[in-house]
């Protein structure tokens, strides 16, 4: 069995997507579409930069979404490979959570980037700049990340965001609550604690305000059932129903990303093969947490072409 992935914010560079776009009227167009729907030269800023305006959430989200969009669609289109066919789960880290639910039907391409343009605003004016932070623990199993973020909150919010693979775990909420956390962890066990470069603590409770207003968006979106299940990131587990997606998608904001555990569940529900489009992030992770199985980071048109031949 297999599962198609996508990953979250990070994966973004300057540059992303031209290649594709290039060599293929299939990506170009979805570019097109997403420039459209949201109104803004979005293609032009992902492959010319600036830097610093590529890698503002709310630009970050919906491009990362549209590069991985268009390498899926490029195999679809031109590789005659269908989605339903081959795979047999989807799912996403984060905002990729919206790109597996694009890729399945459940949601457009133009609602997708527009409720991705919308939360990462929102997720942005949740906390003041400089109020919040995040921080990746290294060689630290969940367990003692939250002992960590426990340990460090001191009545300030400080808890786990991302439960990414048995060595990685990240801890989001008040930036003194994650300074202190920094400073304990290796203490408490921890290999490594590093402060990671983002502008505001995501998945965490002082999202809440990002959440209520991504309810309000979501109310008003189209939600199809999608082609396969969508494994969800709050709850790990196979998900369906068009309303209880958009009751997870909401819930997501706030709540932690269960990935390590996504993957043994898709594992234990038989899937052995995991390709993850338009980034090489999601795949060696999967590997940290499930070693046997068979993964495939599918970016340039070569991977797409290598791909098809073996699906």
């Amino acid at each position: 069995m297999r599962a198609f992935i996508f990953p979250g914010q990070g994966s973004q560079a300057v540059g992303m997507g031209k290649a594709l776009s290039d060599a293929s009227p299939v990506a170009k167009a979805v570019f097109q579409e997403v420039d459209e729907a949201l109104g803004q030269h979005l293609f032009r800023l992902m492959t010319e930069g600036p830097e610093d305006q590529l890698v503002l959430t709310e630009n970050a989200q919906p491009a990362i979404m549209a590069n991985a969009i268009a390498t899926l669609r490029v195999l679809e289109q031109e590789g005659g490979v269908r989605l339903a066919d081959k795979a047999d789960y989807v799912s996403g880290h984060s905002l990729g959570e919206y790109t597996a639910l694009c890729a399945a039907g459940a949601l457009d391409l133009s609602t997708t980037a527009v409720l991705l343009k919308h939360r990462g605003r929102a997720m942005q004016a949740a906390v003041p700049v400089g109020e919040g932070a995040m921080a990746a623990l290294l060689g630290a199993d969940v367990e003692k990340a939250q002992a960590i973020a426990t340990a460090a909150a001191e009545g300030e919010v400080c808890t786990v965001a991302n439960d990414n693979d048995p060595s990685q775990v990240v801890i989001s909420g008040a930036r003194g609550a994650i300074e202190r956390a920094i400073a304990m962890a290796k203490d408490m066990g921890a290999k490594r604690a590093v402060l990671l470069p983002v502008s505001a603590p995501f998945h965490c409770p002082l999202m809440q305000p990002a959440a209520d207003a991504m309810e309000t968006a979501l109310a008003h979106a189209r939600i199809a059932a999608p082609l396969v299940p969508v494994f969800a990131n709050v709850t790990a587990a196979p998900v369906s129903d068009p309303d209880t997606i958009r009751r997870l998608l909401v819930e997501q904001v706030t709540g932690m990303v269960r990935w390590r555990e996504s993957v043994l569940a898709m594992n234990a529900a038989g899937v052995d093969r995991f390709v993850e489009f338009g980034g090489k992030v999601l795949a060696p992770m999967v590997k940290r947490i499930a070693p046997d199985v068979e993964t495939t980071s599918v970016i340039t048109m070569d991977d797409l072409e290598a791909l098809a031949k073996g699906l």
